[in-house]
């Protein structure tokens, strides 16, 4: 590592904060020694479709501002566009009108907040829809998204993710050919999801992808299972991770990712900034921000994984 890596810069993500207020979290995230959010815009946490939008956005941008954190716009809601199906629609259906329009607003949204990147996905290909015409529905909805986000001066990171038409970096890679190689699509790197099924090591995704990295999310996983856990419960090495993302020059937000631990965030949270700044001395690195924490339990955790205690959080996926 080169002297002028940038220290790391940990978030956390506010779908791992479902039942608390928006502005609850990112007290509780700020008072935690993080340095920015994954913000989820869902019904709970900014809706898009919500009244008084402009409002609701100014209000939250006031937020973040004073509690000095940044902030990545994710997409990843549940049931925020259809209520008896998760995801839907995808940019992969027939009808992905809504889902364009919601990434629109995500564009926007992330443009009036000052955002480091709006993050998005390609969905689970329809049982109903070819591969094919999946992929040709895909290339022509980002197309969109991309023309949109340029407008705005708006960085877009593309999130490979298991079970989705757009499952490892090689898909990113072909996305990317296939709409011209646009200079304002990066993608959104999730650490687990490496771990999960890349062909190759953690550090080595990282470093693959390096030029267009404008966001990372970060939590344990195990090879082969699509279950996001509580670090030190899953199979990664941490320490050659975040030196990976400090030798690759990577300055924005590293977020973790712990959607299924809302019913225990604070101290989830706490856990994870204990581990992860322990994680980064391990390989030599600094991390932005306050060296205290806000808990107890954000101290002296281990940095290895052990394979130990299940996830708490759940069933699988995001």
């Amino acid at each position: 590592m080169t002297a002028a890596a940038p220290a790391l810069r940990f978030g956390y993500g506010t779908n791992g904060f479902a039942n608390h207020r928006l502005d609850d979290a990112l007290r509780v995230i700020a008072d935690l020694g993080y340095q920015g959010v994954a913000l989820t815009l869902d019904h709970d946490h900014l809706d898009p479709f919500g009244p008084n939008l402009a409002a609701r956005v100014a209000a939250v941008g006031r937020s973040l501002a004073a509690h000095g954190l940044g902030v990545v716009v994710e997409t990843g809601a549940r049931y925020l566009l259809d209520p008896w199906h998760k995801h839907a629609p995808t940019l992969l259906h027939a009808d992905n009108a809504l889902r364009v329009e919601f990434l629109r607003r995500a564009v926007a949204i992330g443009a009036d907040l000052g955002a480091e990147a709006v993050s998005f996905w390609s969905g689970v290909r329809p049982a109903d829809v070819d591969p094919a015409t999946a992929w040709d529905r895909l290339v022509a909805g980002c197309a969109e998204l991309v023309e949109a986000a340029d407008a705005a001066g708006m960085p877009l990171g593309f999130e490979p993710e298991p079970g989705m038409l757009v499952a490892e970096i090689a898909d990113w890679w072909r996305l990317r050919d296939d709409l011209g190689a646009p200079p304002g699509l990066g993608i959104t790197l999730d650490i687990g999801h490496c771990r999960c099924l890349e062909p190759s090591p953690v550090p080595d995704c990282v470093a693959q992808v390096a030029p267009h990295l404008v966001n990372v999310q970060i939590d344990d996983m195990r090879r082969g299972v699509h279950e996001h856990l509580e670090f030190g419960t899953g199979e990664i090495d941490f320490p050659p991770v975040l030196r990976a993302l400090a030798e690759a020059g990577y300055a924005g937000l590293v977020a973790v990712e712990l959607p299924r631990h809302s019913h225990a965030a604070p101290s989830v949270a706490a856990h994870s900034i204990g581990f992860l700044r322990a994680a980064a001395a391990e390989a030599g690195l600094g991390a932005a921000g306050p060296t205290g924490f806000g808990s107890a339990e954000g101290r002296g955790t281990p940095v290895r994984a052990t394979g130990g205690a299940p996830d708490r959080g759940g069933d699988r996926q995001s």
